[in-house]
């Protein structure tokens, strides 16, 4: 157990930033932030882009 921990200690950080890209599939139209999902987006436009339209689900697939 011992011999885990000081391994996992010395071990070199892992990149995350690969995981991120793949995981962030929408872009929102107004300041371009990365966003995983339409549900997300629509909170999203409703608080930093209350006046905007919120486009719909499918203008994301094109």
């Amino acid at each position: 157990a011992n011999a885990e921990k000081r391994t996992a200690a010395n071990a070199p950080p892992k990149s995350q930033l690969k995981a991120m890209s793949e995981g962030n599939k929408f872009k929102c139209p107004k300041c371009m932030l990365m966003i995983a999902n339409y549900k997300l987006i629509v909170q999203h436009m409703e608080a930093k882009h209350p006046k905007e339209t919120i486009p719909s689900e499918d203008s994301f697939k094109a």
